[in-house]
């Protein structure tokens, strides 16, 4: 025969540690990328060209205090000398993977050469020029399939665009806007689907343009214009842009999507003419490589994604379902498990007021709402009167005030029974209402403007504010439904103060500076 126990009662888990619901770890664990240290370079620099992704990548020649041929490689955590090039330069752009990458152009310290040098994993070779000399430019693509834009050759910004087919450079449509010292995304299928953006013509850019194996377009602009080549990694819909120069090397890092650029995480350091990884495949890795601080550096960071993906699935996390109970025999205690908290709230955009003015009186809930006179910035009629009613959506206009005036307190539970007392140029004088009209009723004992309000339309109080001309003032008044009477003073006199409940006695006092 079955018993009380079986029929009613369920087992307690015992557990070590306490769980997190999936709710909590979410919030505790958030989704998002980062910035980190990586390994150092050997040889500090900046203005070199780079090839690979974040874990396998090559810092090319560049410039310490002169242009040097040194050549590195990372592993995802060090770099290694390797083979030099044959041609020491700055302002380069690389193209390709670790182990099949291409060095263009750049400036050699007297002129800007035609030059191409191919890296196949252990040497490099010199291999067919470009048709435009050039330095500060952007590649993208791989050793089969490439692209190389923009740049400067001494007499003037370009715009120039070169497409390699595996043989030979062909001039194709230029950018819209010719520049130099810029950025760009492409990954691997670079040549036929990339993005440029910042630079320099006569100031820093925030310009993006996209390619797509034919032409270039004009879309969405970067948050931050900038030059003196920022990092670019990822893809055409699927990039990053970080560092760079605006009136300052900046450590600002932007994310885009597609359609337009989200600032995100700072990097460490900030700096410009850095080492980037134009393989990467998306905007979840990065690298930023060496650039000028100034002086030259050597560090080096990583970009990665951390936390819980928002798309993990909650039942990875099937032993913390929410109502639980356990026993955590670490600590010797009986538990269940909550939700993680109340849920983060979100602005949203609400109807707007008839007539744009601030430093109104207000009363009511935020579904039904009032608010009355304030001020419009420019004259004529700078003190208003009106008053509208919002009824969670939109607001609609109701009887004026019979005085117009600005910084007034209002107090009111109910859209319906309020009242408006104070404010700027009728400093004591207190109106009702009664959900059609305005009625004036006993004035303040002290007249004043921009003070602290709060209660209903029989109960109200008054703290602080300013008395004119310039005065703060200690004042409390205490409104009974027919008259203000003087309370216990504030400590100290303040104005542009708030406090808003429906209860006199909670009340929360503070002061804006």
């Amino acid at each position: 025969m079955a018993n009380y126990q079986d029929i009613k009662g369920f087992n307690i888990q015992s557990k070590s540690s306490d769980p997190v619901p999936y709710a909590q770890e979410l919030a505790d664990n958030p989704y998002g990328g980062v910035w980190s240290s990586g390994g150092s370079l050997n040889t500090a620099r900046g203005a070199m060209g780079s090839a690979g992704n974040a874990t396998n990548n090559l810092t090319i020649s560049g410039e310490t205090t002169t242009n040097v041929t040194n050549v590195e490689s990372y592993n995802g955590s060090a770099w290694s000398e390797i083979a030099d090039v044959n041609a020491a330069r700055r302002n380069t752009s690389g193209l390709g993977t670790s182990t099949a990458a291409f060095l263009i152009s750049g400036y050699d310290g007297s002129s800007f050469p035609t030059q191409v040098e191919s890296w196949n994993g252990s040497s490099w070779t010199e291999t067919t020029e470009i048709n435009t000399a050039r330095a500060g430019t952007m590649a993208s693509g791989i050793t089969t399939a490439g692209l190389f834009a923009a740049g400067n050759n001494g007499s003037g910004k370009l715009g120039n665009t070169e497409s390699w087919n595996g043989s030979a450079w062909t001039e194709v449509n230029d950018v819209n806007t010719s520049r130099n010292d810029l950025a760009g995304s492409g990954g691997t299928s670079g040549a036929t689907a990339a993005l440029i953006f910042a630079g320099y013509t006569t100031t820093n850019l925030a310009n993006t343009e996209s390619w797509n194996g034919t032409s270039w377009t004009e879309v969405n602009d970067l948050n931050t214009a900038r030059g003196e080549r920022p990092g670019g990694s990822g893809t055409s819909t699927s990039g990053l842009c970080y560092a760079g120069h605006t009136t300052t090397y900046v450590a600002v890092t932007e994310s885009w999507n597609g359609t337009s650029w989200t600032e995100v995480a700072d990097m460490a350091t900030a700096r410009g003419k850095l080492g980037s990884s134009p393989s990467t495949s998306n905007n979840t890795t990065a690298l930023a490589t060496g650039g000028q601080t100034p002086p030259p550096t050597a560090n080096t960071e990583e970009w990665a994604f951390s936390g819980l993906p928002p798309s993990t699935p909650a039942a990875d996390y099937s032993d913390s379902i929410v109502g639980d109970m356990y026993y955590n025999s670490t600590t010797g205690q009986y538990k269940a498990i909550k939700d993680g908290g109340a849920p983060t709230g979100t602005w949203a955009s609400g109807g707007a007021l008839n007539t744009a003015r601030e430093e109104m009186g207000a009363a009511g809930t935020q579904t039904s709402a009032l608010a009355f006179g304030g001020q419009k910035q420019s004259p004529p009629n700078r003190s208003r009167a009106e008053t509208e009613h919002y009824n969670g959506s939109a607001w609609t206009e109701l009887a004026d005030l019979n005085t117009a005036r600005t910084s007034l307190n209002g107090a009111g539970a109910v859209y319906t029974a309020a009242l408006a007392f104070g404010g700027e140029s009728s400093s004591n004088l207190t109106e009702t209402w009664n959900g059609s009209s305005w009625t004036e009723v006993a004035e303040l004992n002290q007249g004043r403007y921009f003070g602290g309000s709060f209660g209903t339309n029989t109960a109200a109080i008054l703290a602080g504010g300013q008395y004119p001309p310039t005065t703060d003032g200690n004042v409390v008044e205490q409104w009974n439904g027919s008259s203000w009477t003087e309370v216990a003073e504030i400590n100290t006199g303040k104005k542009f103060s708030s406090g808003r409940c429906n209860n006199i006695g909670n009340y929360i006092w503070w002061k804006t500076p």
